[in-house]
Parts: structure tokens; sequence; C-alpha cells
């Protein structure tokens, strides 16, 4: 009952496309072989006509599935070795000791010396028995990479290359390398279009008008960011031992950046060949955008501390003014020195600062509104503002075009990570109402913001 259990699960975890394609082929190769047979004994009986009829659809079958079906399984039963591909490189050790073997092999051959044709088979001997070994080093071995979990572009990191072997040997000089970068191919489509006789631009009116399909070429993909981009070398890894090595990452531009595969590479033990196995990796990394201020934002910050203690003012430590007594006043706010040299009671005033409400608002403008300097800069100045005020343990919120109400700051950094320019028209008038301080970066003009925000808001303008 097991045994037929374990079969109806294998052909359950098959696709069905792929027996009926083996079917197919099966049928079809039958079909052929069996025309074959015919054609052969058509021959034989002398009849050209049937000779030729049974053999020419024997071989229409054979190539029908030869084109249709056999790429098709073949590609299927090697998909889960692409993990194991090999990629070789000769080296100059390799060169030199090829052209050496070449040399002793045509001495060996103009003299007919026994000894130089053991020495040449010695020396293929060496080159087989190294590309065995290479093989069995990166064989058996996995490998990873431990990534930051929160990155900001222009800082520099620390990762960590991981590398295990499940093998019951150790293994030697194992470099782990980044994958090769192969160019993306440009793609041909098929396009719906209208032919038009005469062509545009004759003067004359167009005769013919009818749909037509044209063939257009799409430019190629561009290929995406590795993580890194440097080797790691491991001279020696025990059996059944996991070892990390550091590596050193500096991501430029905020967005996502994939590793989507390493190369595990060895030369070992005699560098005549480079051998390397590919393995599969799926790890991204979002780079958040710079959060380093800039002279100018650094300029303003003061400016702009200053106007939202203006606008919140309350018990804090940080001393506000110094006002005359009012009623509603507690007598330990009282400034005794201040009352004594006036003759009148004065009060300290604090600024609020456990209370201080911050919203830090990006305004993400329409395409083309901004080129791409200008836009980043702004991505910049909003990171820059949100990451120095989250430091300063401010009660901060965030709003921007299709960010979720509540996000922290990270939530925000994510966000301006992967922000492109879209369309926010009427987003600032929303803000209008709330009751807090904002910052508001932005690219329209001064006249297309809301009264009501500039009471509470600092505004700075992507565009100066």
């Amino acid at each position: 009952m097991s045994l037929r259990r374990s079969v109806v699960q294998l052909f359950e975890a098959v696709e069905r496309g792929s027996w009926l394609r083996f079917l197919f082929a099966v049928v079809g190769l039958s079909l052929a072989f069996a025309a074959a047979l015919l054609s052969t004994a058509a021959r034989e009986a002398g009849d050209a006509l049937t000779t030729v009829i049974f053999a020419s659809f024997a071989l229409l079958l054979a190539g029908t599935v030869a084109i249709t079906t056999v790429p098709r399984l073949v590609r299927r039963v090697a998909r889960h070795r692409v993990r194991d591909s090999l990629q070789y490189d000769i080296t100059r050790e390799g060169v030199g000791y090829l052209a050496l073997t070449l040399l002793v092999a045509i001495a060996a051959l103009n003299t007919g010396n026994n000894l130089l044709f053991i020495v040449v088979a010695a020396m293929l001997g060496a080159v087989l028995a190294s590309g065995v070994v290479s093989g069995v080093m990166i064989s058996g071995l996995e490998a990873g990479v431990h990534l930051p979990h929160h990155v900001f572009a222009g800082l520099s990191y620390t990762g960590a290359v991981l590398l295990h072997n499940r093998r019951r040997f150790p293994v030697f000089s194992i470099s782990v390398v980044p994958p090769r970068q192969k160019a993306g191919r440009p793609s041909w489509n098929w396009q719906r279009s209208e032919f038009v006789f005469p062509k545009a631009g004759s003067g004359r009116e167009p005769l013919l008008r009818w749909p037509d399909l044209s063939l257009t070429r799409a430019a190629a993909p561009p290929a995406e960011p590795p993580v890194f981009e440097q080797s790691v070398y491991f001279p020696y890894l025990p059996a059944g031992y996991r070892q990390s090595a550091a590596v050193n990452l500096c991501f430029p531009r905020r967005g996502i950046y994939s590793q989507r595969g390493v190369g595990i590479s060895t030369r070992f033990p005699f560098s005549f060949l480079g051998k390397t196995r590919a393995v599969t990796l799926d790890q991204e990394v979002l780079v958040y955008p710079c959060v380093e201020p800039t002279d100018a934002l650094l300029e303003v910050l003061p400016l702009i501390s200053g106007e939202m203690e203006a606008h919140v003012r309350g018990r804090g430590s940080d001393l506000y003014l110094i006002r005359d007594y009012a009623p509603e006043d507690t007598a330990r706010h009282v400034d005794w020195k201040a009352s004594a040299k006036s003759g009148e009671l004065k009060v300290r005033e604090y600024t609020r600062e456990e209370e201080h409400s911050l919203c830090v608002i990006f305004d993400n403008p329409a395409p083309g509104v901004l080129d791409e300097a200008h836009y980043e800069q702004a991505i910049n100045t909003a990171a820059s503002v949100a990451w120095h005020f989250f430091q300063k343990n401010a009660d901060l919120s965030f709003a921007a075009p299709g960010l979720i109400p509540g996000s922290d700051v990270y939530a925000f950094l994510e966000y301006l990570a992967r922000a492109a320019p879209g369309d926010s028209d009427g987003f600032l008038a929303m803000q209008s109402g709330a009751s807090r301080y904002n910052i508001i970066v932005t690219a329209c003009e001064r006249g297309q913001i809301p009264t009501a925000l500039w009471q509470s808001s600092w505004v700075i303008f992507a565009q100066d």
C-alpha cells in the first residue's frame, strides 16, 4: 500500500505537460521506427515510390520530435543542474605547462625515446589529477552572504561571506567570488501598426490603410547591481565546519541590490586551471537614501528648530523666555532673581520638548517636474531631516503619497528608497488641517502651497 502511495505521489509531482510531451515523443519515435522498417521492406521488394514515402515520413516524424519535444525535456531535466554548472579559466601557469608538455611530446615523436613518452604521460596525468582534485574540492560546499539589516547609501558596512563544508574531508584554497555579470540580450517583439501608402510626409493623401504588424527591437534590460564585487579567500576549511570571512560593503545609491548567486572557485592543487562552480542565491538588501546632512541643510536646521520651538511652547528643560506672572501660573516657575531686579513677579517658560509633534512631508513630484539630480537631492533631503530628528528623539510622523499612515522612520526611509516620480496632485492640501509642525520637501512653486500650511511649516523647495 505504501509502495502504491509512493508511486502516486511521484506521478503527481511531475507536471502533466511533461508527461504528455514524453508520451508524444515515444509515440512519434515508435511510428518513425515502424516507417523506417516499412521503407526497408519496400526497398528490398523493389518498390521505389513506397520506399521514398515511408523514409520521408520517418524522417519527418523524427525531426518533429527532435525540434518540439526533446529540447523541452532536456531543459527540464537539466534545470536542477544549473547551480552545479562549472566554469573553466585557464591560468598562465597552465598555459606554460601545456606548452612545455607539447614540446616534450614533439620531441618524443621525433626521437622515439620511450623515456620521453613516459614523461609526457606523467605530465598529462598531472593535468588529469589536477582537474579531478579541483572538482572534488568545490563539490559539496555551500556558500551564503550575511548582510546588515539597515543600510544607508554612501556609508561603509561590514558583511560576511559564509562557507560550509558538508564533506567528510577538508578542502584547501577555496575562493568565493561574485558571479559573472551577463549582459542582457535585446528582445524582438511584434507590435500592431498600420500600413500607409504613400508614407506620411510625402505631401499626398494616403491611398491605402490597413492593419499591419511590425517587428521592433526592445532594449536589453539593465543588469541588477550586485551586493559585493570582491572575492573572499578561505585557505583551509575542515570537514563539517562552517567559516565566515568579513567583506566590506558600500552602496553608492539608494534602491534594491540583489545577490542572485556566487561562485565557489579553486586552483588547487597545481593552479593549471581555475574551476568555478555557480551557487544560486536569492538575497536582497534595500539601501536607504543617504542621511548625511549637506552644508545647506546644516545651515537651516537651527532655523527649523527655532520655529518649531516657537510653534509649541510649554514645560520642558530648555528655557524659552521670561515673562510676567499670570494668575494661572504655578509658584514653582517663578524666577525670583528676575522678579527682584524688576520689582514684579516673573516666571520662566520652557520649550515643550517632550510634546514636540513634528511631521516630515515628502511631496512626491510628477514625472518630468524634476531632473534626476534634483529628484535624488530631494529624496536625500527628506531622509536627512527625518533621520536628524529621529536621533533627537522627537515625536515624529510622516506623510507622503502612498505612504501608510502611522509609519515609523524606517518605513519612511524604505518608502524613499523605492520612490519614483508619481502623481501627488492635491496631496499638500490634505495636510493643511493637521495641528502639528511640518517640514515639507516639495517641488511645487511657492504660490501652490496652501496658505494654512505656511503658519506651521518649514518648506524646503527641491528646485532651489
